[in-house]
């Protein structure tokens, strides 16, 4: 486990610790917890930019496909 030190703005840390007392969490736990949801969200948003640009590539191949598809004379 590794430890790090950090500033948190003292509004932040004051609702925090009011939310501790009423959840019975250690401050440690909490902080780990919230750090482990935000790097879920973060994911996830890097994942939904990804497949919107790779969603982006094969549209237009796929447009293109189809456009030759209408172009095709069947048997006229």
């Amino acid at each position: 486990m590794k430890t790090v030190s950090l500033k948190i703005d003292d509004s932040i840390f004051g609702e925090t610790e009011k939310i501790l007392t009423r959840i019975k969490k250690s401050r440690n736990r909490y902080i780990n917890e919230a750090i482990e949801y935000y790097n879920k969200i973060q994911r996830k948003q890097f994942l939904e930019t990804k497949l919107k640009k790779e969603s982006g590539i094969v549209h237009a191949d796929s447009m293109s496909v189809l456009k030759e598809f209408e172009e095709i004379d069947y048997g006229s």
